[in-house]
């Protein structure tokens, strides 16, 4: 194998090892790592937990010799003091000879400070192995330090014949008690369409973001907890968009927003550190994000039942992101 195909097999270890702190680091990126000597690793980590080791701690602090070994990594060593010291620091004082790493970190506390101090040290420094997949796996971070907003998903559940919900309450309510929910007692209104393996894949979901948005009226409506019932992780921030002052029994626990406009929704969110946010609707509020073309990820819901009439589910324009993902 060529050094390219050796660097290229173990950067995508790394990024499979990042991956398992999905839901569990945020607001900080996913990252893995991965040290090779004499064409063995010799040691791995991953950043488990938000406020406790990074990466390249996590594996470094491993009892070994890593003299002239090798680390790859799919974000640039931090090279400041935050929650932890700085990896740049502790990869030289373990005597890596040479770094090879997937992406560059966009924020201003490193952006190109942990790779000069690295190569200060006399590292041999490797930049943008994989750099696309390492942008797709932790494409929240970046969109939330590049373009200062959370990364948003639009999220809804329809028929077969692409009806949200039955045209009356009281439909809705009669195809609610006689379709097979997995929610128990706690079921939300609007997860009737959703089958059992939907509503757990849903609540997986939930896990991986920061936030999950609805509005007034679904509020009003389903009294929903917002709540990952059905899988193992971590409650998003539970927010609701009051844009009409109608709430006056919002838990505390809730973020209670009163903006008005999509982008003023999202300077909100950003200015709470939320890296990512699940938007459930209901449909004017999904029609909002729609037009305003502000957003990531579309994830739709698809029941094999039918409705014949009732309230259109929303329509994805031809230029929407290419991230558009059906599960049936």
């Amino acid at each position: 194998m060529t050094q390219q195909e050796i660097d290229i097999m173990y950067m995508r270890r790394c990024l499979q090892l990042a991956a398992n702190g999905l839901g569990r680091v945020r607001p900080n990126p996913l990252v893995g790592c991965v040290i090779v000597k004499d064409g063995h690793i010799i040691s791995e980590g991953y950043h488990q937990e938000y406020g406790h080791n990074h990466a390249e701690r996590n594996a470094l602090l491993r009892k070994g010799d890593y003299c002239g070994a090798t680390l790859y990594v799919n974000l640039e060593p931090c090279s400041h003091y935050g929650k932890t010291p700085p990896c740049a620091d502790l990869i030289i004082e373990k005597g890596i000879k040479r770094v090879v790493c997937c992406n560059d970190d966009p924020n201003p506390l490193v952006a190109g400070n942990g790779f000069r101090k690295l190569e200060e040290a006399g590292i041999e420094v490797v930049r943008h192995v994989l750099e696309e997949e390492g942008r797709e796996l932790n494409r929240r971070f970046f969109t939330f330090m590049e373009q200062r907003r959370p990364y948003v998903i639009l999220k809804w559940a329809e028929s077969a014949d692409g009806f949200m919900a039955p045209i009356s309450q009281s439909e809705q309510k009669e195809q609610k008690e006689s379709s097979d929910s997995s929610d128990g007692s706690d079921c939300n209104k609007k997860y009737w369409l959703s089958s059992q393996r939907q509503n757990r894949l849903n609540h997986r979901w939930r896990t991986e973001e920061s936030a999950i948005l609805v509005g007034s009226e679904t509020y009003l409506q389903d009294s929903p907890t917002l709540t990952p019932r059905h899988y193992l992780g971590p409650a998003p921030q539970p927010v609701v968009l009051d844009r009409r002052n109608r709430l006056t029994d919002v838990p505390p626990h809730w973020l209670h927003l009163h903006t008005k406009t999509v982008e003023e929704t999202l300077q909100a969110l950003y200015e709470q550190k939320l890296q990512s946010v699940i938007v459930e609707g209901g449909r004017q509020v999904l029609d909002a994000f729609i037009e305003s073309g502000l957003y990531d990820e579309v994830r739709v819901l698809r029941s094999p039942q039918t409705l014949g009439s009732g309230l259109k589910a929303p329509e994805v324009p031809g230029t929407a992101p290419e991230r558009l993902i059906i599960i049936d």
